[in-house]
């Protein structure tokens, strides 16, 4: 018989390979989760784990093990689901997964709009850059700007995410008269090995800038850029929020990710779901133009 309060433990460490990494997706402590192995391991009197250059390996035990602990965490996660698809009141907690500058500088006056709407539904707003599973119940709803879902769930797709190359005013006044033909004397704020951004700059005008500051964090990239600190690619709704930014002369909009609503299929029954989702997305669409505005 599975030991249930020891699974996330062994799943998490399976998963990621590092009882560092499991314990910070189970926002636990090192400790905690080396413990909750361990006792697994005891119980059943086998090893399911052993130490490589790599991290942490499933022995054979651990292989065997892991199928019908999948299976058994998908199954209720399914059961879950199918609990909550009874509800049809429009009342409870919706938990919400979105980037924090959409959250911030888009989606708060929704949000507001909505609980206004339905008082007795209460949002859990976690802004991450992480994608948080559907799947496995990690949120209820989630906002992504991706270029397609992969993940099974339903998936809504309101319209293309326009981004551009944006600098502030002063920047563009002095730094561009003075750069080289493919952009010598320009500065990108980097994010870093992000192969997309990478050709993004590649095949814009200015290929030859330097990269500096690596910043993982959208919204720094923006006060960096406002403050003047390079160029930097950033959606077009940006320019109407801080009218310092402008969008670099001679550049094209980029429209290659799109703006996603998704959730777990069984929750399209959960009345206080449906309602948020739809008001969202409506809100979205009301400020489509905006958001593709060049």
């Amino acid at each position: 018989m599975l030991d249930w309060s020891q699974i996330p433990y062994f799943l998490a460490v399976a998963r990621n390979g590092s009882l560092r990494a499991a314990a910070e997706q189970l926002n636990a402590t090192h400790a905690t989760v080396r413990r909750h192995v361990e006792t697994l391991e005891a119980s059943y009197g086998v090893q399911l784990f052993r130490r490589s250059r790599g991290g942490l390996e499933l022995t054979a035990a651990g292989k065997t093990l892991l199928p019908d602990v999948v299976e058994a965490e998908q199954l209720l996660a399914k059961a879950r689901s199918g609990i909550q698809g009874l509800d049809r009141e429009a009342t409870g907690l919706i938990r919400i997964s979105v980037d924090p500058m959409t959250g911030h500088f888009l989606l708060a006056p929704v949000f507001a709009g909505f609980c206004r709407l339905y008082p007795d539904i209460h949002l859990e707003i976690r802004l991450t850059y992480a994608i948080e599973s559907i799947n496995r119940l990690e949120t209820d709803v989630s906002i992504r700007h991706a270029t397609e879902i992969q993940e099974d769930v339903v998936a809504r797709k309101l319209f293309p995410m326009a981004m551009g190359l944006f600098a502030s005013r002063d920047y563009i006044d002095t730094a561009l008269p003075n750069a080289g033909p493919k952009g010598e004397a320009l500065t990108f704020i980097s994010y870093g090995d992000v192969p997309e951004l990478r050709a993004m700059i590649d095949t814009s005008p200015f290929p030859n800038a330097t990269l500096r500051h690596t910043v993982l964090d959208p919204e720094m990239h923006l006060h960096l850029a406002r403050a003047g600190g390079g160029m930097t690619f950033l959606p077009l709704w940006c320019e109407q929020h801080f009218p310092e930014l402008q969008r670099v002369p001679g550049t094209d909009i980029n429209t290659q990710r799109s703006t996603w609503v998704l959730l777990h299929a069984d929750l399209r029954k959960v009345a206080r779901v449906r309602f948020f989702v739809d008001y969202l997305a409506n809100a979205l669409l009301e400020t489509k133009a905006k958001l593709r505005s060049v």
